[in-house]
């Protein structure tokens, strides 16, 4: 018995597919507006010799690098899974 989904039946697979990307935009600009603020506090503590702030900064920069990463992952992979379950038959 065969059973596997039929995507070409979903109506709203386009729709879907808006949102995911819209998603990954707000995800995107959260990130680089945390790298931006993190960046200002980690040279702010650098300059100003505060080890707690520069940490702290340091710590939100590369948060932020790693939200941007696994969200484009993320993407990646579900785009392959989607393409690899198109193949099954």
């Amino acid at each position: 018995m065969n059973v596997f989904p039929d995507f070409g039946s979903i109506t709203g697979l386009h729709s879907l597919r808006e949102v995911v990307g819209a998603a990954l935009m707000f995800v995107l600009v959260v990130s680089v507006l945390m790298l931006v603020i993190s960046a200002v506090a980690w040279g702010i503590g650098t300059w100003s010799g505060s080890p707690q702030v520069s940490t702290k900064g340091r710590v939100g920069v590369l948060v932020s690098l790693g939200g941007a990463l696994m969200a484009g992952a993320a993407m990646t992979i579900v785009n392959v899974l989607i393409n690899y379950g198109n193949t099954l038959s």
